[in-house]
């Protein structure tokens, strides 16, 4: 069975045809998914130029985390699960949609880069997460996120228009 043939199921079941045809499901879905992206990126964006160093210089690191890191989390939980639902609903279509794809592989990359930032410097945070001026590593850190983020939200809101 090839990866077209399980989109193909998902888009034949009866709960993808519910959630495109139903007039009010789909439409919620897209914006609570636009919600959490706007909770989720909007507060990447504030820790991602923190890292960069241009904004919130006054602000420890550390201390802005950790007051954000749970709505970042939940905006994340949120935008991934009705993300979820609405490939469910379209799966098929987006299957064939470049800007699809490409979104996809911005946030796996954007994903892979806050995990090998926190692998390989997570340790070492409390050292100069103080520090008004951070380390390279995080400034990159921060401009890879930034930058990943960002493309794929530009992607994300290009889907409909190669439908």
């Amino acid at each position: 069975m090839t990866l077209f043939d399980i989109v193909h199921l998902i888009q034949e079941s009866e709960s993808s045809t519910a959630l495109r045809e139903s007039q009010y499901a789909f439409p919620l879905l897209e914006a609570l998914h636009l919600l959490g992206l706007a909770a989720s990126f909007g507060l990447i964006l504030l820790t991602d130029l923190r890292l960069t160093g241009l904004l919130l210089k006054r602000i420890p690191l550390a201390d802005l985390l950790n007051q954000l890191r749970y709505y970042i989390f939940a905006g994340f939980a949120l935008t991934f699960i009705t993300g979820g639902l609405l490939f469910w609903a379209e799966a098929e279509t987006l299957y064939t949609n470049l800007p699809f794809w490409l979104k996809v592989g911005c946030m796996v990359l954007a994903c892979l880069n806050a995990l090998y930032f926190e692998l390989k410097w997570g340790h070492r945070a409390s050292q100069w997460a103080n520090e008004a001026v951070l380390p390279r590593a995080a400034t990159r850190a921060g401009w890879i996120s930034l930058s990943f983020w960002t493309l794929a939200t530009v992607f994300g809101r290009s889907i409909p228009y190669y439908l």
